[in-house]
C-alpha cells in the first residue's frame, strides 16, 4: 500500500481523483484490511493544515482524539476524552469518528453546537450538513460552529459486548434579539435524536418544549438523564 500525505488542498484533491482511500488513523479498518486485504493507494491528512485547525469555533478532521482540549466547547472536549482507551484516542481522528463510525461517539456534540462541515471532495471544498456527512460519508476536511454560551456531555457506563451507552450531549446558544435555544441530541443504542427549544422561565417549562420534539420519544430513563443535564445547562452561565 502506497500512503499519501498531501500538504495542500490541490494535492489532496488530486489523490482522490487517483483513487486514493482516505484514512486517520486507520483504526476501524485495519482488521479488515488485514483479512481482505490493503488498498493500493491510500491518503492521510495528518500532513494538510485545513484539516488540522482546533480552536474556539473549529475542530480539524484529521484531529486526533487526544489532542481535542479546552480550546473547543466543553460538549466536544468531554465527547473526545470518552472515546475508546487511551491508546485508540492517540491515534483515532475527529473525521473517522463522525464520517467512519457506527457509534459516533461525537455526532451528538457536533450537532448540539449546530456545527457544519467542510468536505474535500475530487472538485473542491465545500459546505454541507451533518445529515449528509452520516449518510454519505465523505471525507471530512473541518467543523465550524458558533461557540455555544455554554455546553455539557455525558457518556453512560456501558456493558462490554452489549449494545452502545447512552450518550447525552447539550448546548444553550444565545440568540441575537431573541430567548437563548438549547439544543439536545441523545444517542439511544446506534440512534441519535436531537431537539431544539427556546429557553422558557424555568427549567422544567424548557423540558416540556423539548418533550415535543423528537426527544419525547425517548424512553423514560434516558429522558431522566436529558432532565439533569438541561437542569444543570440551565443552572450555569459560561463554558469552560
Amino acid at each position: 500500500m502506497l500512503l499519501r500525505l498531501p500538504t495542500s488542498v490541490t494535492e489532496a484533491r488530486e489523490c482522490l481523483a487517483e483513487g486514493a482511500v482516505p484514512i486517520g488513523g486507520a483504526t476501524l479498518v485495519w482488521a479488515a484490511w488485514q483479512r481482505d486485504g490493503f488498498p493500493d493507494l491510500a491518503m492521510s491528512l495528518r500532513e494538510l493544515p485545513e484539516a488540522n485547525v482546533l480552536g474556539r469555533d473549529t475542530l480539524g478532521g484529521a484531529v486526533i482524539l487526544h489532542r481535542v482540549d479546552a480550546r473547543v466547547p466543553d460538549v466536544l472536549r468531554l465527547a473526545a476524552a470518552t472515546v475508546g482507551t487511551g491508546a485508540v484516542r492517540r491515534t483515532a481522528t475527529v473525521g473517522g469518528n463522525i464520517a467512519g463510525s457506527t457509534l459516533r461517539c461525537l455526532l451528538p456534540a457536533a450537532l448540539v453546537l449546530d456545527a457544519r462541515a467542510s468536505v474535500l471532495e475530487p472538485e473542491g471544498v465545500r459546505d454541507a450538513d451533518l445529515a449528509e456527512v452520516v449518510a454519505k460519508r465523505p471525507v471530512l476536511l473541518s467543523l465550524r460552529w458558533r461557540p455555544p454560551v455554554t455546553s455539557a456531555y455525558r457518556k453512560l457506563p456501558g456493558a462490554a459486548g452489549g449494545a452502545p451507552p447512552l450518550v447525552v450531549a447539550s448546548a444553550l446558544h444565545a440568540v441575537h434579539g431573541a430567548p437563548d435555544r438549547v439544543r439536545v441530541a441523545v444517542r439511544d443504542g446506534y440512534d441519535v435524536l436531537d431537539g431544539t427549544a427556546h429557553r422558557e422561565t424555568d427549567a422544567e417549562a424548557t423540558l416540556g418544549a423539548l418533550r415535543g420534539t423528537a426527544l419525547g420519544d425517548l424512553p423514560a430513563a434516558a429522558w431522566e438523564v436529558v432532565r439533569t443535564q438541561v437542569a444543570g445547562l440551565l443552572g450555569t452561565t459560561a463554558d469552560h
